[in-house]
């Protein structure tokens, strides 16, 4: 489950990168909660 949601965000990341919109700041928060998530992922895999 978090696997998806983190390739989600970072698939929607990229998306943000292609195009050029004004909504930058919001794509790199969305980068931000996906790096969170994978960490987070590693972590308990590793319990």
């Amino acid at each position: 489950m978090l696997e998806t949601i983190a390739i989600v965000l970072v698939i929607l990341w990229v998306l943000g990168l292609v195009s050029s919109t004004s909504i930058g700041g919001f794509i790199h928060v969305l980068l931000v909660i996906a790096l969170i998530v994978i960490l987070i992922r590693v972590i308990q895999g590793r319990r």
